[in-house]
């Protein structure tokens, strides 16, 4: 039954992610709350699923029309120098500071929507 849940719980990652809507959040809840993952480790793979996933989304999106070319390059590069001083700064801080950062996140992630969700 766990596979079957993880194997969903991906899914929905992967269809969220595609949106742009930000399905890690998905899959790193499901990996640290559910499977007993640590928190850096979660990231991380979190990070490797999430390169199909956009590399996926990337072609859907330039064949729709959706994604402009000029923009990436500079993108890319500040993203790849975000991504390495990020992953720096996670291992410099382990898994149980990370847990506590990201749980403060969504946190406040949650209560920023309640607070100006509009009808």
């Amino acid at each position: 039954m766990t596979e079957l849940l993880t194997l969903f719980a991906a899914f929905i990652t992967g269809l969220l992610a595609s949106m742009g809507v930000g399905g890690g959040m998905v899959l790193i809840i499901w990996m640290t709350a559910f499977m007993g993952v640590p928190q850096l480790e979660a990231q991380g793979i979190n990070l490797i699923f999430f390169l199909p996933i956009a590399l996926l989304s990337c072609i859907l999106h330039r064949k729709n029309g959706l994604m402009k070319i000029e923009p990436l390059l500079p993108a890319i590069m500040t993203g790849v120098i975000g991504a390495a001083a990020g992953a720096l700064l996670a291992d410099f801080a382990g898994s149980e500071i990370l847990g506590k950062c990201f749980s403060g996140f969504i946190l406040l992630i949650g209560l920023k929507e309640i607070f100006t969700a509009k009808n």
